[in-house]
């Protein structure tokens, strides 16, 4: 038997896709917001805080059955294209840290970038990050939920989706 690695889980004989995640964060339960995900030390600008697997859940399924569960609250906006060339929104299910990331329009500090391609979404520090801070993301204007950081005279302006599908880091 030899000890090194079979051809066919090598992962360098195959196209694959680097996970990484940052050491620093971990996973609290109790805050005012349920779980959220903190930095254990400073995270500095750009940095790459977790590349998570994307599950593309089907149009049908999710209207039939996804969209009646909790579940669907922990899912993602993902553009697909049907075999007539369509284009539609279905909903994605992040594994990973992703589905983790509060919501805050006053005090985000993550942005995302989703891979359409290789299903995948890259999470990166929007700015520097102090240890003890909650990494939080924008969910768009459209929520489900009481926004808890909501300031008292925010307008609904735009649903969002233009703004989350690619966000740039200067």
């Amino acid at each position: 038997m030899s000890n090194s690695t079979p051809k066919a889980l090598d992962p360098h004989s195959k196209p694959h896709i680097s996970l990484q995640r940052c050491p620093d964060l971990v996973l609290i339960s109790d805050t005012p917001k349920g779980r959220g995900v903190f930095a254990t030390s400073r995270i500095p600008k750009k940095a790459v805080l977790d590349v998570c697997p994307v599950l593309v859940l089907g149009l049908e399924e999710n209207a039939r059955h996804i969209e009646k569960t909790t579940l669907y609250h922990y899912t993602y906006n993902w553009p697909v294209t049907d075999q007539h060339n369509f284009k539609h929104v279905a909903q994605a299910l992040i594994f990973g840290l992703g589905s983790m990331f509060n919501h805050s329009l006053q005090d985000q500090n993550v942005v995302w970038e989703r891979d359409t391609e290789k299903l995948v979404i890259t999470y990166r520090a929007a700015r520097d990050i102090e240890p003890g801070e909650e990494l939080c993301i924008s969910y768009g204007n459209h929520l489900t939920f009481e926004d808890t950081d909501a300031l008292p005279d925010e307008v609904e302006e735009e649903d969002g989706t233009d703004h989350l599908s690619h966000i740039q880091i200067d």
